[in-house]
C-alpha cells in the first residue's frame, strides 16, 4: 500500500501493526461516544482542539475561531461546544456559511495542516522519541489499497505508518483531496491524537504537563477536557440545539 502523501519515501505503511495493540485494549466501546472512545483512557490529562473555521481573503484563508464565532451568535464557548449549537444549524456544518464572519466551516476528521504543525511542535518537546512515532489512516478512505492488516479499534480500522513527528502534517491523499492521519503517537507512548473522520475537532491525550502547553499554545484554539465528555453533535447542554437537529 502507498499513500500519495507519503510517496518520497519519509514513511511507509507497516505490516506489523502490533505497535497498536495498547490502543486497541485501552480504549473505551464506541457506543459511549466519549473521548475516552477515541484516546486511551489512560493519560492524566486530555484537551479538545477545535479545527478552525476560514474566511476567505483573497488567495489567503483566515483562520476563525469558534470562540469567534460564539459571539457573533450570541451563544457560548465552552470545551463541550459543538458547531451546529455554537452557529444555530447542523446545516452549517457542510451546505452554508455565515459570510462575512467565516465561508469554509471546520474541517472534518481531517487536521488542517497549520493546526497539525502547531501541535507536533509542541507535541514534539514531550517525547523521548519524536523521530519514531505512529500514524494510523482510515481504512474506508477510498484511495487507499487494502493489501495490509489493519489495527481494529472500536468501529474504526486503520492502516499504521511510522516515521518522524513532522509526518502529522503530510497529505495522506490525492490532490487536491487533504488527509491528515487520523490517529498518531510517539514509540514511547507519551501522548495520543485522534482525528476521529466524523468529528470537527481532534483529541490528545498526554501528561499534565504537556496538555498544559497544548492549551496555551500560540495558534491553536484548545480547551482541557474529561475522558468521559462526550463528542457526539448533540453534546453541548450550554447552548440550544440546532434549529435543523437530526429527530
Amino acid at each position: 500500500m502507498q499513500f500519495a502523501g507519503w510517496a518520497d519515501g519519509r514513511a511507509g505503511s507497516e505490516s506489523d501493526v502490533s505497535a497498536g495493540t495498547w490502543v486497541a485494549e485501552a480504549v473505551g466501546p464506541s457506543s459511549e461516544h466519549v473521548v475516552g472512545g477515541l484516546v486511551p483512557p489512560v493519560f492524566a490529562a486530555y484537551a479538545r482542539v477545535f479545527h478552525p473555521a476560514a474566511r476567505y481573503a483573497g488567495l489567503h484563508d483566515v483562520d476563525v475561531s469558534w470562540t469567534e464565532v460564539a459571539a457573533a451568535n450570541r451563544t457560548v464557548a465552552h470545551p463541550a461546544m459543538e458547531w451546529g449549537s455554537i452557529t444555530g444549524a447542523m446545516e452549517f456544518l457542510t451546505e452554508a456559511d455565515q459570510s462575512p464572519l467565516w465561508d469554509g466551516a471546520p474541517a472534518m476528521g481531517h487536521l488542517p495542516v497549520a493546526v497539525a504543525t502547531r501541535l507536533a511542535d509542541v507535541l514534539a518537546r514531550h517525547t523521548t522519541t519524536p523521530e519514531d512515532c505512529w500514524f494510523g489512516v482510515w481504512s474506508g478512505f477510498g484511495y487507499a489499497v487494502a493489501d495490509r492488516p489493519t489495527l481494529d479499534l472500536p468501529g474504526r480500522e486503520h492502516w499504521l505508518l511510522r516515521g518522524p513527528i513532522g509526518l502529522a502534517a503530510a497529505n495522506l491523499a490525492p490532490e487536491p483531496a487533504e488527509q491528515s492521519a487520523n490517529l498518531w503517537w510517539p514509540a514511547d507512548r507519551a501522548w495520543f491524537v485522534a482525528t476521529d473522520i466524523d468529528l470537527v475537532a481532534t483529541y490528545v491525550g498526554g501528561s499534565q504537563a504537556c496538555i498544559a502547553d497544548v492549551v496555551a499554545a500560540e495558534g491553536l484554539e484548545v480547551a482541557e477536557v474529561s475522558p468521559n465528555q462526550r463528542v457526539t453533535w448533540d453534546a453541548d447542554t450550554v447552548n440550544p440545539l440546532p434549529v435543523d437537529a437530526p429527530d
